[in-house]
């Protein structure tokens, strides 16, 4: 195995290294069995081995030990070298700083110089451009203008330049000496300034953006560069107004304008300033103004229909031009152009939106009245109409008849509908059209209007009349509309806490107003739950009159005291049965009529009510042990009707009345066992001896003494 510095690279593993050596020695590994192995060979194979790897050793030895001397040597000869390069840089830097100051002194020397040399030139021009300006006043003072700068066109921007300084030194001149050359000088700068002007409407009409620059540049210094501007705001607006919306005509032409303005302008924001002022003064004002005066006073609806959508696409369009360079305050003058052309509108908006509102909602309401063939009943207070209707309401005296209103509930949820779609784009025009300080309050006040018709006129006039339609509690045959009032008020009232949420309270949620509204909220439909509360409380009197009248007309003596004790057939009573009949059907619409936890209360108050008239209907007869089966077995058909209330306190009251109608068939030796059970042993002895007493075997059973 020959020995190299390759076999020792990491990762190096001695025991695998002795492994390997011993199996490639003959004899020394377990190849061929213990028969085979030569410790002696082995030995001797190590030994020789042993050898090898010191003479490897000193060879690599001897090799570090001179890359060790010639890593010595190369590093001091580096040192040499970069002392030499620092001595070197040492001298350039000192050569630079030498360079520097030499450089410094003559700019100097420069500096100065020149400062001499235009001490010097300066007055030189001066006096040049003096004397040159005497010559053309000369001309001008002669009469004749005799240099060819004055007639030859193509030098127009120097004459320009020249009569442009004649004209300022004229005006320090005195009038009276100098009247002629001043009206000459003036005469031949009005003739210049026109043909610049001319001159750059052509080349603008040509497209020529570089003649037109150079003119503009000439006619800034003339007193004619504004009537410039207007020119090219005039000529540029030709043709740009070829459809019918104003508005996108103007955004394509501004963004057109806008590149080229700032090719030909020094001051383009200024420009491009007026040309919209223009547009805005002009073009938009006018359209402004032909749109709404014509329905101002005619078509209240079509009018607030186009001041909204004018003013909204006025806006964006103000929105659309601020990316447009227009100054230091852009957003301050678009606003006041804005305002200029609809601040006589704005002014009256409020007052003509509660107007069209306040209108436009009664004529909703009319013609629904109208379609009904119904004429409003005037709902006021102190009259004597009111007050044989309240004490009608609260003692059921016969002071007339109930009003008929054949089924109608006077509540329309397509009137509704149009009422707060009308309500909801006041409130949108009122959010667009007002003034942010104003918003809150225009908001309130539309507010009270939808209070005033949808509530007020609509709701309430509907409860008022449901209430007068409901009979009394013991009219025969009623027909209970109001629950059917109640669904409809309740699907209103959604809606319009919805509108009330959605599209109010973004509006003054962050003002005073906010309380008010609120307060005017709840005290409107507080006092419409006052007349829900009465009306549903009359509806629950008429039900238990009604339970009360078929118990009264179908429910016989006989019933709880067959003659034939051993031949009763039936399950249960047909007054029982046509009760549990009748109280389903309403149970089923006072389900469709509410939702929530009203239907939980008003069932709870008609099953409370519908066990108090059982539980007094039963103490009017007495039973015999038969008749009270029947009676126990009428009790469980109730309270198999009263499950349908879903109300445990309900049930729990079905529940206690059939174990009270258990004493009516306890045998009398276990009436005291029975009276003290689970579900009797809280009541009252007395309730507990009135229902004994109702049983015909009481006296002669002498059950009264368990009580005594």
């Amino acid at each position: 195995m020959a020995t190299t510095a390759q076999l020792f690279e990491e990762p190096f593993d001695a025991d695998e290294y002795i492994e390997r050596l011993a199996w490639r020695t003959p004899g020394g590994g377990s190849k061929g069995g213990a028969e085979a192995f030569d410790p002696k060979r082995l030995l001797e194979e190590f030994e020789n081995h042993i050898e090898e790897l010191k003479q490897l050793d000193e060879k690599l030895q001897r090799r570090v030990e001179k890359l060790e001397h010639q890593c010595h040597r190369e590093a001091k000869e580096f040192a040499h070298k970069v002392q030499d390069l620092q001595r070197s840089n040492q001298v350039a830097f000192q050569h630079f700083q030498e360079l520097d100051e030499h450089i410094s002194y003559v700019a100097t020397k420069v500096c100065h110089l020149g400062d001499q040399l235009e001490g010097v030139n300066t007055p030189r021009q001066r006096a040049v451009e003096a004397q040159r300006l005497m010559t053309y006043f000369n001309e001008f003072l002669d009469g004749e203008l005799r240099s060819d700068v004055f007639h030859n066109p193509e030098k127009i921007k120097e004459a320009a330049d020249i009569i442009q300084k004649l004209h300022l030194i004229a005006q320090e001149l005195p009038f009276d000496r100098f009247a002629d050359v001043k009206a000459k000088i003036a005469s031949k700068y009005h003739d210049l300034e026109r043909q610049l002007i001319q001159e750059f409407t052509a080349a603008q009409r040509r497209g020529e953006i570089g003649r037109m620059r150079e003119v503009a540049a000439v006619l800034l210094h003339f007193k004619g560069y504004a009537h410039c501007v207007d020119v090219y705001i005039k000529q540029c607006q030709e043709g740009a107004y070829l459809r019918n919306d104003v508005f996108e005509d103007t955004g394509t032409l501004c963004q057109r304008v806008n590149k080229q303005v700032g090719e030909v302008f020094s001051s383009p924001e200024a420009v491009m300033a007026k040309l919209i002022q223009n547009i805005f003064e002009n073009k938009l004002q006018a359209h402004v103004k032909e749109k709404l005066d014509g329905t101002r006073h005619s078509d209240a609806e079509q009018y607030l229909k186009n001041l909204y959508d004018l003013y909204s696409r006025t806006t964006a369009l103000a929105a659309k031009l601020t990316e447009f360079n227009l100054g230091s305050d852009k957003h301050t003058f678009l606003s006041k152009l804005i305002k200029n052309i609809f601040s006589c509108y704005l002014e009256s908006y409020i007052d003509m939106e509660k107007d069209y509102l306040r209108n436009r909602s009664a004529m909703i309401l009319q013609r629904y009245y109208d379609s009904k063939n119904h004429q409003k009943r005037p709902i006021g207070g102190g009259s004597i109409q009111e007050l044989k209707e309240r004490i009608r309401q609260r003692t059921n005296l016969p002071l007339g008849p109930s009003i008929d209103t054949h089924g109608e509930t006077f509540l329309s949820q397509e009137v509704v509908v149009n009422l707060l779609q009308e309500t909801r784009h006041a409130f949108e025009r009122c959010n667009r059209l007002s003034d942010p300080s104003d918003l809150p309050k225009n908001a309130f006040s539309i507010f009270l209007l939808l209070v005033e018709h949808l509530c007020v006129d609509h709701i309430d006039y509907a409860l008022e009349i449901g209430l007068s339609a409901i009979p009394s509690a013991d009219a025969k045959n009623a027909n209970l509309y109001f629950l059917d009032v109640v669904q409809q008020a309740n699907t209103i009232f959604h809606l319009f806490d919805k509108q009330f949420n959605d599209h109010l309270m973004p509006l003054i949620s962050s003002s005073p107003k906010l309380t008010e509204c609120l307060h005017k909220k709840k005290e409107t439909i507080e006092q419409m739950e006052v007349k829900l509360d009465t009306g549903i409380d009359r509806t629950l009197n008429c039900m238990v009159g009604q339970m009360k009248h078929i118990l009264a007309t179908e429910q016989k003596k006989t019933d709880f005291r067959p003659e034939d004790e051993n031949n009763v057939m039936i399950q249960y009573t047909t007054a029982c049965s046509k009760v549990c009949a009748y109280v389903s059907r309403q149970v089923d619409r006072v389900r469709k009529s509410m939702d929530g936890k009203n239907v939980d209360t008003v069932l709870m108050e008609l099953g409370v009510r519908f066990h108090r008239l059982i539980h007094e209907h039963l103490q009017q007869y007495g039973y015999s042990s038969m008749g009270g089966m029947l009676a126990i077995c009428d009790v469980a058909e109730y309270r198999r009707c009263a499950k349908d209330f879903r109300v445990p306190l309900v049930l729990q009251l079905f529940d206690t009345l059939h174990a009270l109608c258990n004493l009516l068939v306890v045998a009398p030796d276990n009436l005291k066992q029975v009276c003290s059970g689970e579900q009797l042993t809280n009541l009252d002895r007395n309730l507990l001896h009135a229902f004994v007493q109702l049983r015909l075997d009481y006296r002669p059973s002498r059950l009264g003494r368990h009580f005594s």
